[in-house]
């Protein structure tokens, strides 16, 4: 913003972490740390594995443990629909992809005069 002369504009600054109350902070923390879960088939994003969740709550000294897991699920949601729907565009580019090689080597036949 310096560079351009202007004044940072609060309203328009991205949020961070920090920002948040404590206990969306700790959700945010233990996130981070449960492994991710995929399907083997299709390659699609299932959310995390929540076996370690429990172990993650006391290491963390969560008091509040409802309010921390509402916001870990809500976050789980968001990430999950984030990353299935980047991994339907990368799909979709290697479909488009593919199909503009397969033109592209497709014998033409020859015109009779």
């Amino acid at each position: 913003m310096q560079k351009l002369g202007r004044e940072p504009d609060v309203n328009k600054a991205p949020v961070e972490e920090w920002h948040f109350p404590f206990e969306v902070q700790q959700a945010f923390s233990i996130h981070r740390l449960l492994s991710d879960t995929w399907e083997g088939m299709s390659g699609s994003y299932l959310g995390k594995n929540w076996v370690s969740v429990e172990l993650l709550l006391k290491v963390f000294d969560v008091t509040d443990k409802k309010e921390v897991i509402l916001f870990l699920k809500s976050i789980d949601a968001l990430y999950m629909q984030q990353m299935n729907d980047k991994l339907e565009k990368e799909r979709k580019a290697k479909e488009q992809k593919a199909k503009g090689q397969a033109r592209s080597q497709t014998p033409t036949t020859p015109r009779r005069k």
